[in-house]
């Protein structure tokens, strides 16, 4: 559980590269995770790695959404980097391909 995500901080950046497949079970722990380092560092950008992550259900597209409303709220932007197709598509059919959230 303690490496479900693994996090990288650079200046005001903090990644978070998940490492686990994100269903109901893991994405409440992940969030909490995620949001604690947040309160901790306090980032103007998160960056969430999904290049290990080989399944993802719509527990997946709350996760973002929720770290995507913290970012805003708090004038920081998220940026989801490392995508497979795959989840590229169940992200699309959510909606969030309309977010500014992909790495350019």
């Amino acid at each position: 559980m303690k490496d479900e995500v693994i996090f990288t901080s650079d200046g005001g950046r903090l990644c978070a590269a998940l490492t686990v497949e994100i269903d109901h079970h893991t994405a409440r722990r992940i969030r909490q995770t995620i949001d604690e380092q947040f309160f901790i560092t306090t980032p103007s950008e998160l960056v969430i790695d999904f290049r290990a992550v080989r399944f993802m259900d719509s527990s997946g597209i709350g996760l973002i959404m929720g770290r995507y409303r913290l970012m805003q709220s708090r004038g920081g932007t998220l940026t989801v980097v490392g995508a497979s197709e795959r989840l590229q598509r169940v992200m699309k059919l959510a909606g969030l391909n309309k977010l500014p959230i992909w790495e350019h």
